[in-house]
């Protein structure tokens, strides 16, 4: 009986330091996604975190293991957020033109408000990487195929109710895509014609 207990509360306290471990980790992952939007993934390291944090960068490293694996998580918890701030939303919508303007407005707000400090995590890491092979650059390319592969498929979801029908999917999310970043950029240069003229833009889009 003694037994048992001892090793329940032995899997308590296992349990209890991996939900610390977790909670930490994308605490930290989350800092390192705010840092790359304003400095880029390259500007993001063990010491450059542990400083900001006030952790130990021992503690970091036993956590990501290297600078490439911090970045790596930097993307996934980007990645999250834009699930959350853009995409789920969106999906309490009906499926087909509803849902695909819920989307675009979400994005929009998020051109307005961006969840990064240094605006679009997504426009500011595919301009960095574009030329840099390596695992950093296979997440993020990957991350943006899966993004317009959904919004390729939603579109064809609208067209099926009959509305975009004489445009052809994947080159609408490419053009959506495309001048949202845009919108993005000139939001960040304090350009708010260029925002104006992009959702001129994806109006004339959608309509």
């Amino acid at each position: 009986m003694s037994e048992s207990i001892s090793a329940g509360n032995e899997q308590s306290g296992t349990d209890q330091r991996l939900a610390k471990g977790a909670r930490s980790r994308a605490s930290i992952a989350r800092h390192a996604a705010d840092v790359a939007s304003v400095e880029g993934l390259t500007g993001v390291s063990i010491g450059r975190l542990a400083t900001d944090l006030g952790l130990s960068k021992s503690g970091i490293a036993t956590l990501f293991g290297s600078k490439e694996m911090l970045q790596l998580a930097a993307v996934k918890a980007a990645n999250e957020v834009f699930m959350d701030e853009v995409i789920t939303p969106a999906l309490s919508e009906p499926s087909g033109m509803p849902r695909l303007r819920a989307l675009v407005e979400r994005w929009f707000a998020q051109v307005a408000a961006p969840a990064f400090p240094g605006g679009c995590f997504r426009v500011a890491t595919l301009a960095e990487f574009d030329s840099r092979p390596g695992p950093v650059r296979d997440a993020i390319a990957e991350g943006n195929r899966d993004f317009l592969a959904f919004l390729s498929n939603e579109i064809r979801l609208a067209q099926d109710q009959g509305h975009l029908t004489d445009r052809n999917a994947d080159v609408v999310a490419f053009e959506l895509d495309a001048v949202l970043g845009a919108a993005h950029s000139a939001h960040q240069m304090g350009n708010e014609w260029g925002v104006a003229t992009a959702r001129s833009i994806v109006d004339n889009l959608m309509s």
